[in-house]
């Protein structure tokens, strides 16, 4: 078992065990969560969430963000300027649709969570951009829904 400096256990998701918590999304969210898809901008459910808590991810529950480290962006996505934890998060180097960026996702389920651009603001100057889809939110004081 792997386990991350939070305490979290990092250990991969067999496939199929993946394939079965996907079973209930939509083909829209299955095309953004397993196949490296992007929600249209300005209209995820957490764009505009300023409620106190972390944002999971939607397939495994893993810790991805505080609410704490989110910031208005004006890009149409849910941003913050860092990671729950940075070893929760996979960087990727993403040469699709004609640009260089870094995808970011699941450490351990491999979702695709979005990407990580140098544009943020202090203290990190990083904008980890968000899918909505791609997360679930608990609010602060719940406990987190990790699965396995």
């Amino acid at each position: 078992m792997s386990t991350s400096r939070t305490g979290f256990d990092l250990t991969p998701l067999a496939p199929e065990r993946v394939v079965a918590l996907a079973d209930s999304f939509t083909p829209e969210e299955k095309h953004v969560i397993l196949h490296q898809g992007t929600e249209r901008p300005f209209c995820g459910l957490f764009l505009d969430n300023k409620q106190a808590g972390v944002y999971t991810c939607r397939l495994c529950g893993l810790p991805l963000f505080e609410s704490a480290a989110k910031f208005e962006s004006g890009t149409g996505w849910p941003s913050f300027w860092k990671p729950f934890d940075t070893e929760h998060v996979t960087e990727i180097s993403d040469v699709s649709h004609g640009m260089r960026r870094v995808e970011i996702r699941c450490k351990r389920c491999d979702a695709h969570l979005g990407h990580v651009f140098d544009d943020g603001p202090a203290p990190t100057h990083l904008r980890y951009c968000l899918n909505s889809v791609s997360m679930q939110f608990v609010a602060a004081g719940e406990p987190l829904p990790l699965r396995s």
